[in-house]
C-alpha cells in the first residue's frame, strides 16, 4: 500500500491511503488520524489500511478523490528520529581521495551514521529555502525506510522485520557551512537544514522483487533545471543494507516507531551513471580535471528526484523543489 499526508488537520497532517498510480486517495482518519498514530499502533492499523488500499484499487472507495501533489505534506511531517547513514562507499572513497586521505578500514565493517534533524520535513513541492547562495546549497537523493518500535540490541537479521515503509528524501546540505562545523569535532547542525520527503511512503511488499536484502534495487533519477543529472542504481554499491543500518542505530538504544533511517547519498563506482548530489559531481570533476566546474544550487534552480519501476511508473511520486531566498522578517 501507499500512504501520504494532506496539509490539513494540524502540523502532523491528515493520513490518506493513495492509489498505486498516485492519482487517487481516500482519507484514513477513521483508522488513524496521522501516519505517526498509525505507526504507533501498526499491528492493528496496518491490516485496516491495507484493506482500505485494496478497496481503493478495486474502485470500491466511495469517498475517493483525485490527488493533488501540491496538497501533500511530507508523509511524516515530523518524526521522533531521523538517523542518516553513508552506506555508499564509492562516494566516501572519492571524497577522501580528492583530498588525499585514506578510507579507514573500519568504514567497510562499521556504518557511518549521524543524528539528523527530524522536527520538520518539507513537503514534496515545498521550496528549499536558504539565506545565501554562499552556503553551498546541495541536494542529496537518498532512499529511506521507516520503522516500527525497534528493541535495543537487535541484530540485522531481526531488524529487517521492523522495516514497515520505504520512501525517498532530498536530504539538503549546505556545503559551505560543513567544513567549519566538522572542524569543531561535534557534528552537523547549521549545515543540515530541513529535508523533503517523497509524496508517499510504500510498504516493502509493494516493491516486489525490487526490494531484497533490505535494499531497493531501482535507479534514483535526478534532474536540475530539467536537465538529467544522475541515475544511480540504489541497490548497487550499497555497503550496508537497511537492516544493518537499523541494527547499528539500535545498538545502544531502542528506536521509536516512526524512526526514519536514511541510506546516505546514492553513488556507484560507475560515474557514467551521474551523481545524486552536487558534492559528488564536483569531486568527480576534481579528480578528473583538478578542480570542480559544476556550481552548487542557486536561487530559482529547480530540482526533481524520482524513482520509477521497471515499467517506468513512479513508485513514491517525485520530489520537485525550487530553491528560494529566505527573507528575514
Amino acid at each position: 500500500m501507499k500512504l501520504g499526508s494532506l496539509k490539513e488537520g494540524g502540523r502532523d497532517g491528515s493520513l490518506v491511503v493513495v492509489s498505486r498510480d498516485l492519482g487517487r486517495a481516500v482519507r484514513a482518519g477513521a483508522i488513524a488520524p496521522t501516519l505517526q498514530a498509525a505507526l504507533d499502533d501498526w499491528q492493528r492499523a496496518a491490516p485496516r489500511l491495507a484493506a482500505l488500499f485494496e478497496g481503493l484499487e478495486a474502485g470500491k472507495a466511495a469517498d475517493a478523490f483525485a490527488l493533488d501533489m501540491a496538497a501533500l505534506a511530507a508523509p511524516l511531517p515530523r518524526a521522533y528520529e531521523f538517523v542518516d547513514g553513508s552506506a555508499y562507499l564509492p562516494h566516501v572513497e572519492r571524497v577522501r581521495r580528492a583530498r588525499g586521505a585514506e578510507v579507514p578500514a573500519s568504514f567497510y565493517t562499521d556504518p557511518l551514521m549521524y543524528q539528523a534533524t527530524s522536527a520538520g520535513f518539507l513537503g514534496p513541492r515545498d521550496p528549499i529555502v536558504a539565506t545565501s547562495e554562499d552556503w553551498g546549497i546541495d541536494l542529496e537523493a537518498e532512499v529511506i525506510v521507516v520503522t516500527d518500535d525497534v528493541p535495543m540490541g537487535v541484530d540485522a537479521a531481526r531488524a529487517a522485520s521492523h522495516i514497515q515503509l520505504v520512501g525517498i528524501v532530498n536530504d539538503v546540505s549546505l556545503r559551505g557551512l560543513i567544513p567549519a562545523e566538522l572542524a569543531k569535532g561535534f557534528g552537523f547542525l547549521q549545515s543540515k537544514p530541513r529535508s523533503a520527503l517523497s509524496p508517499v511512503l510504500v510498504t516493502p511488499d509493494e516493491l516486489g522483487a525490487a526490494w531484497r536484502d533490505s535494499k531497493l534495487h531501482l535507479p534514483m533519477r535526478t534532474w536540475i533545471n530539467e536537465r538529467w543529472f544522475g541515475e544511480a542504481e540504489a541497490g548497487v554499491d550499497m555497503q550496508f543494507g537497511f537492516a544493518e543500518l537499523i541494527a547499528h542505530a539500535a545498538r545502544t538504544r531502542p528506536l521509536t516507531a516512526g524512526t526514519i533511517v536514511g541510506s546516505g547519498t546514492i553513488a556507484n563506482e560507475d560515474t557514467a551513471r551521474g551523481a545524486s548530489c552536487l558534492a559528488e559531481q564536483r569531486t568527480v570533476e576534481t579528480l578528473r580535471d583538478g578542480q570542480p566546474s559544476t556550481p552548487y544550487l542557486r536561487f530559482g534552480d529547480r530540482v526533481r528526484i524520482e524513482i520509477t519501476d521497471a515499467e517506468g511508473r513512479s513508485v513514491f511520486g517525485a520530489i520537485e523543489q525550487v530553491v528560494a531566498r529566505h527573507m528575514l522578517s
